[in-house]
């Protein structure tokens, strides 16, 4: 029995008649599509989930400084901002975003990484779950069960449209990992897949049209601060779905009105640098100071 899905209402349809979690219809079929046992598949997560882990320790506590110097050490300063003071956003918010610029900046450092979906948007996902996870004390399993239910929104929008800033803009990147989030939150928290499905949406809605203009062309900045407000926009939406707001456009038009935005940027605000924050009289200062040459006006 074919155990694929290729949208998002094809995926509801099978967690309804099934009367299954999203991350278990993924589950069934990653053992289907790779031939692999249960058991093999939820291991690999869990080294996965390891990394991520290991990756939002060294970049809250280490003093991380990426190859270029560009950026590093925000993550760490957070956190002791928020430890040892009362702030605008609370400390749970913080603590998800603080996690989130850790993993960005362990990336831009060389370190290991887990790319979910794209090394660019690589903190989102690990920001958001731990610190949720931590928040309400759940254990591994309840995390990498939440880790299958991102894969599954993350499949379908590589499947139907793209994560890639080069394709889609930073929307595509930054807007599948923080849906990609909002699912998992949702269901780790006892969300249906549908309420799953609409946290997702809102969160590509939120940044619909959202650029990728890096400076000096490396995923550095401002990608450390994207993957922050993605978190901060994971975060809010799925607490949206999982009050029972629904998003009034479903997530398979979502994504396809995210895929079509994307190809119509120009190559300019398309991971080229050659636009946006990347074209600024600062932006080229530091091409030069970083590369020894100007960006082409």
């Amino acid at each position: 029995m074919n155990k694929d899905f290729v949208s998002g209402l094809d995926l509801l349809e099978r967690c309804r008649k099934e009367e299954k979690k999203i991350w278990e219809v993924m589950i069934e079929r990653e053992v289907y599509i790779s031939g692999k046992s249960e058991k093999e598949i939820l291991d690999y997560m869990q080294g996965n989930l390891e990394i991520m882990k290991n990756a939002i320790r060294r970049g809250l506590y280490e003093n991380i400084k990426s190859v270029s110097g560009l950026v590093g050490g925000d993550a760490k300063r957070l956190r002791e901002y928020y430890e040892n003071k009362k702030t605008a956003a609370g400390k749970s918010m913080n603590k998800a975003v603080a996690s989130a610029m850790a993993v960005l900046e362990v990336n831009a450092s060389m370190g290991q990484i887990v790319a979910a979906p794209t090394a660019g948007s690589s903190g989102i996902l690990p920001g958001v779950l731990v610190s949720v996870g931590e928040a309400f004390a759940m254990e591994d399993d309840q995390l990498v069960h939440a880790l299958f239910t991102a894969a599954a929104v993350g499949y379908l929008i590589t499947r139907n449209a793209t994560v890639a800033g080069a394709e889609g803009g930073c929307q595509a990147e930054t807007g599948a990992a923080a849906a990609m989030a909002a699912a998992a939150v949702v269901e780790m928290l006892g969300g249906t897949p549908e309420q799953a499905l609409h946290g997702a949406s809102m969160t590509i809605k939120n940044i619909l049209g959202l650029v990728c203009d890096p400076i000096a062309g490396l995923v550095e900045a401002p990608c450390v601060k994207r993957n922050a407000i993605g978190a901060a926009n994971a975060l809010i939406s799925a607490d949206m779905a999982l009050a029972g707001i629904q998003s009034i456009i479903p997530f398979d038009e979502v994504v396809d009105a995210m895929y079509k935005v994307g190809r119509s940027l120009p190559c300019s605000l398309r991971e080229t640098a050659l636009g946006g924050l990347a074209a600024t009289p600062t932006g080229k200062k530091i091409q030069e100071r970083i590369f020894g040459k100007r960006q082409t006006d």
